[in-house]
């Protein structure tokens, strides 16, 4: 297999995995029609993906499939987080100063990182999509096949991070308006309660 047929598969694996609508996306889609730190928050979740991936290819995935004592705790932390994030969204519907900035994550850089790096390490679907799956995955490649299928998953998350964050600002004339982010926010709220709920199922 070439060099570039590898790349190609690492591409559209990664691509096919990241599209999901999770709660990192949703952050960095909020994110970019805030227009506030964006750049930062496009690269919090690339590196950490590419930090992900990489570890997969590596065989990380591997040794953490075995690991089943940490799931619960990695599921009841990522699912009360999600839950804490969705309250937020909440509260900022239905306060008019929270519909402007008011939020962390828009307001400070280390707002904007700490919300980042949450969202994805906090994400039980992340470890799984990276590690097990695109990880599992590249355990057919040697050389430089393993090398092009790599560059490829991770460029993959290059250009979905960068598009959703700026393509975002393209959307803010639209939903410029308080009504439109009181619903953008109440949406986001019931997004983070069903993955929060999907996540705590298998343990309830």
């Amino acid at each position: 297999m070439s060099f570039w047929l590898a790349w190609a598969e690492g591409f559209g694996i990664s691509i096919g995995l990241i599209v999901a609508f999770g709660p990192q996306n949703v952050y960095l889609l909020r994110q970019g029609l805030l227009g506030k730190y964006v750049l930062i928050a496009c690269l919090v979740c690339f590196i950490s993906d590419a930090l992900l991936i990489t570890a997969g290819v590596l065989g990380i995935g591997r040794i953490l499939s075995e690991m089943d004592d940490w799931a619960p705790i990695i599921a009841i932390a990522s699912s009360s987080f999600l839950v804490g994030y969705g309250i937020l969204r909440i509260y900022s519907a239905i306060n008019p100063k929270g519909l402007e900035t008011g939020e962390i994550e828009s307001r400070t850089i280390r707002g904007t990182i700490f919300s980042g790096l949450a969202f994805t390490w906090l994400n039980p679907h992340v470890y799984v999509d990276t590690l097990i799956l695109i990880g599992g995955t590249s355990s057919r490649y040697v050389g430089d096949d393993m090398t092009g299928f790599t560059l490829g998953a991770i460029t993959a998350s290059f250009v979905f991070f960068f598009s959703l964050g700026y393509g975002a600002k393209f959307l803010s004339p639209i939903l410029s308006t308080p009504k439109s982010w009181m619903i953008i926010d109440l949406t986001v709220a019931g997004i983070m309660f069903i993955i929060a709920t999907l996540i705590m199922k298998p343990y309830v």
